[in-house]
C-alpha cells in the first residue's frame, strides 16, 4: 500500500504529549493529516470528534482517508479510584478502538496503527520480551489494550483492514509527566536517591524514535499484520539512567548503594510497593523484529533523547 509519501492520515489523540509530535513528523513527510481532537485545538484540518466512545460517528473524519494512527487512550492511571476501573478501560480502549477500527474498514482505509503496551507482554521479568510471547496484561488497562488486540486481528481477518500493532515501553521525551517528570525534578534538586545497588535492565524509548516507528508502519507494506516491540536499543539499569539523565543536567548523580531489601520495606511501609517495583525490577524488550522486517534503526540515542527531554525542563 503506503509506498506514497502523500496519504491521507486520521490521527486520534492528536493533542497528546504522542499525538503533538506524531502530526509534526508526518506533516513532515508529506503526508495530508485529519487531526481528531475533543474539542477544537486549533490544527488545520481538524475534526472535532468530543469523547471517544463505542458510538463515536467517525463517518466524517474518515471520509478520504488512506491510514489510522489510533493514539486516543484512556491512560494508566496509579492512583485509580474508580470502583469499576476495568468498564472504563475497556469502554475507551477496547469498544471505543473497535467501533473506529469498523467504521475504518468500511470508509476504505487500508490500513490502522494501534498503539498498544508493552504491559501486554507483562509487568516486567529478567528476560526480554519478544513479540512471541505470550501476552500476560496484569491491570485493567493492559487488559483492555490486549482486548483490543485481539479485537483488531478480528476486524483484520474480516475486512482486509491492514492492522500493525505498536506495543512501546515508556515514552519520554520533552513535555514527559508523571514519575519520568519526578525522577528527573529530584535529580535536578541535587536529592540522593539510594538506587545505587541497583542491577536491573529497563528499557524506554523517546518520543522521537517513536514517532518514527509509527511514520514506518503507516508506509512501510511489510507492517501489514504485524505487532513489533520497541525501544531506544539497550537496556538500561536504573542507577544508569539516572547518571545519564545528571550528565544531560551537567550534574553528579548522587547513588548511595542501599540493599535492595530495605527499599522494598521501605517501599512497602509506604505503600509505594509497586513505584519500587518499576525502579528496581527489569522490564526490557528485544525490538529486533521491527530492524529486520521494516529496517528501521531509531533515528535518535538515549543520550540525545535525554538531552532534548531535559533541555524542555522548566
Amino acid at each position: 500500500m503506503m509506498g506514497s509519501s502523500h496519504s491521507s492520515v486520521l490521527v486520534t489523540g492528536a493533542t497528546g504529549f504522542v499525538g503533538r509530535a506524531l502530526c509534526q513528523q508526518m506533516m513532515t513527510a508529506g503526508h495530508a493529516l485529519t487531526p481528531a481532537v475533543r474539542s477544537k485545538a486549533g490544527f488545520p484540518n481538524e475534526a472535532v470528534i468530543g469523547d471517544i466512545e463505542s458510538s463515536t460517528d467517525w463517518r466524517q473524519a474518515l471520509a478520504g482517508c488512506d491510514a489510522v494512527v489510533h493514539l486516543a487512550a484512556r491512560v494508566h492511571v496509579l492512583a485509580e479510584t474508580a470502583q469499576n476501573p476495568l468498564a472504563l478501560y475497556r469502554a475507551v480502549n477496547t469498544d471505543a478502538t473497535l467501533n473506529l477500527a469498523r467504521q475504518a474498514a468500511e470508509a476504505g482505509v487500508k490500513r490502522f496503527v494501534f498503539i498498544s503496551t508493552i504491559k501486554v507482554n507483562g509487568e516486567g521479568r529478567d528476560a526480554p520480551y519478544r513479540e512471541t510471547d505470550v501476552p500476560a496484561p496484569a491491570d485493567a488497562y493492559a487488559i483492555s489494550k490486549w482486548e483490543a488486540e485481539q479485537g483488531l486481528w478480528r476486524i483484520a481477518q474480516e475486512t482486509g483492514l491492514d492492522v500493525v500493532i505498536l506495543r512501546p515501553p515508556l515514552v519520554y521525551g520533552p513535555g514527559v509527566k508523571a514519575n519520568f517528570l519526578r525522577l528527573m525534578q529530584l535529580i535536578q534538586k541535587g536529592w540522593p536517591l539510594p538506587l545505587g545497588a541497583i542491577r536491573n535492565r529497563r528499557s524506554l524509548l523517546y518520543l522521537g524514535n517513536l514517532v518514527d516507528a509509527i511514520r514506518l508502519c503507516v508506509e512501510h507494506p511489510t507492517a501489514a499484520g504485524q505487532t513489533f516491540l520497541l525501544d531506544d536499543g539497550g537496556a538500561v539499569s536504573t542507577p544508569d539512567l539516572i547518571r545519564a539523565v545528571a550528565h544531560a543536567m551537567g550534574r553528579t548523580a548522587r547513588l548511595p548503594a542501599v540493599p535492595l531489601r530495605l527499599i522494598e520495606f521501605a517501599g512497602a511501609l509506604l505503600g509505594k510497593r509497586a513505584a519500587v517495583a518499576r525502579l528496581t525490577g527489569s522490564l526490557w524488550v528485544d525490538s529486533s523484529l521491527i530492524r529486520s522486517q521494516l529496517n528501521w534503526a531509531p533515528p535518535y540515542s538515549m543520550e540525545a533523547g535525554l538531552a532534548a527531554t531535559v533541555a524542555s525542563l522548566p
